[in-house]
């Protein structure tokens, strides 16, 4: 059963703690009633409005000094030279407090029930074990007392979310630079290789050009006629030759002999009067040195004379070729006595062999009694002839019997 404006009837229902004792049932009749009669309909009960109220702060210990935002007990005195906690009001009794016709009531407990009259407490209350301030009923606010905010969102930990992000673009944008460069690096030492390696190609090719220049230089150059050249690789093999009362020249040629020594040619006419005579021995002269050389065999139709000696000497190379007109020559021997002795001209022409004579090299170097039996060189330094004699009343005119003549009768080149 309930009634308008006192909430739930029934025994323990009310606004006690759940022990038993409640407000009262004003429906019940007199007789129900176990105490005095009633004295009249209880007056309703004052709420403070929401918002409105002061809050009610813990009660402080007795006997101890009050603790700041904490109410002092009623009836203390507060603590001398403590000042009140500021932005929080005073402790003060509920604005019900001794309306009942009673005493006010203890802080923490209800009001007595109707009737009854509440025990005096056995000692002091005890105050709730809450250290701290007090805080306002649930869904009340009271000045003094801001409602609760949610807790900000710490300002350090955006702050540094912020600068990661910022790094990591700043990373990003870095390796991607780093990144272009590189490629481009790359392209550009692709580059240079490839140049390199075209101008080394370029540059073999070059090198084999000028090899090649160098290898036809060398070669004209050894074809260019060189008197100087040519006397010097061809006088230490050319001897003056002493047979009885004539004078002439000879020249050391081909691979030593057999038995040891060294194989000559000269001029029949040079030694014919030993030969006639029936002697053998002439002697080759040069640089004051004397070395004896024997007569081995003489061609009268080709005037032509084979010498050998026991003395070692290098022996001239012969010309496989014939002779060209145009083609320059060095001629050395020992005019009138005089050794040594070098000239030079070229091959005027080659006559063949006429009227029972055989052929001949003209030339135009000068020559002179004492230079026959000496060679006549070509720019090679080969032997091309043996100089025989030269044209009487005339000038530039010489003749010299050709080395294959002489190489094919005696088989010594």
């Amino acid at each position: 059963m309930t009634t308008a404006g006192y909430g739930p009837t029934g025994a323990g229902q009310g606004p006690d703690d759940g022990s038993g004792g409640g407000w009262s049932d004003p429906a019940r009749t007199a007789e129900a009633w176990d105490g005095p009669a009633r004295p009249g309909p209880l007056p309703p009960r004052i709420v403070p409005p929401r918002g409105t109220a002061a809050p009610y702060p813990p009660p402080a210990i007795p006997g101890q000094a009050p603790v700041p935002g904490q109410a002092p007990v009623p009836g203390q005195a507060p603590v001398p030279g403590q000042a009140p906690v500021p932005g929080q009001a005073a402790w003060a009794p509920p604005p019900n407090a001794g309306q009942w016709g009673g005493p006010a009531p203890v802080p923490g407990q209800y009001p007595p029930v109707h009737g009854q009259q509440p025990a005096p407490p056995a000692g002091p209350v005890a105050p709730p074990s809450v250290p701290g301030p007090a805080y306002p009923p649930q869904g009340a606010s009271a000045p003094g007392w801001p409602a609760p905010t949610p807790p900000a969102r710490p300002a350090r930990g955006r702050a540094l979310t912020l600068v990661t992000l910022g790094l990591a673009v700043v990373l990003a944008l870095v390796a991607g630079v780093q990144a272009y460069q590189i490629h481009r690096l790359s392209d550009r030492l692709s580059g240079t290789d490839q140049r390199q390696a075209a101008a080394q190609q370029g540059d073999g090719t070059r090198l084999d050009d000028l090899d090649q220049r160098t290898q036809t230089l060398e070669r004209q150059a050894g074809a260019q006629f060189n008197p100087e050249a040519v006397a010097s690789a061809v006088l230490p093999s050319v001897f003056r030759v002493r047979a009885g009362q004539f004078t002439g020249t000879a020249f050391a040629v081909g691979k030593p002999a057999s038995g040891g020594g060294t194989n000559l040619f000269t001029n029949f006419h040079v030694v014919e009067s030993v030969w006639e005579s029936g002697g053998r021995e002439v002697f080759l002269e040069r640089t004051d040195q004397r070395y004896p050389a024997t007569i081995v065999k003489v061609d009268e139709a080709n005037d032509v004379a084979h010498l050998r000696t026991t003395s070692k000497f290098t022996g001239l190379v012969t010309a496989s070729a014939a002779v060209k007109s145009g083609q320059q020559i060095v001629v050395v021997g020992a005019p009138l006595g005089l050794q040594d002795s070098v000239t030079t001209g070229v091959v005027s022409a080659f006559r063949e062999a006429k009227q029972g004579s055989g052929p001949v090299i003209q030339f135009d170097a000068p020559i002179n009694p004492g230079n026959s039996g000496g060679p006549v060189i070509n720019g090679q330094k080969q032997v091309v002839g043996i100089a025989t004699a030269k044209a009487r009343d005339a000038e530039g005119i010489g003749l010299a019997v050709p080395i294959k003549v002489a190489c094919d009768g005696f088989r010594i080149c």
